[in-house]
């Protein structure tokens, strides 16, 4: 993956973690289960990551 294609699905994965963020918060307030949701949380995170360290590489 290049530089430009690292820095897009940075983006791209900051952009769902904030949606996946304020579902989980419309969810919460309206007693839903929110397992899901923080577990979609952490997945992008672990990618982010990722992606963040092989950026750092090159």
């Amino acid at each position: 993956m290049s530089k430009q294609e690292i820095e897009a699905r940075i983006a791209e994965l900051k952009s769902d973690y904030i949606r996946v963020q304020g579902d989980m918060d419309k969810l919460e307030a309206n007693g839903g289960n929110v397992e899901r949701a923080e577990a979609q949380l952490e997945k992008i995170e672990s990618e982010l990551s990722d992606l963040k360290k092989e950026l750092r590489q090159k």
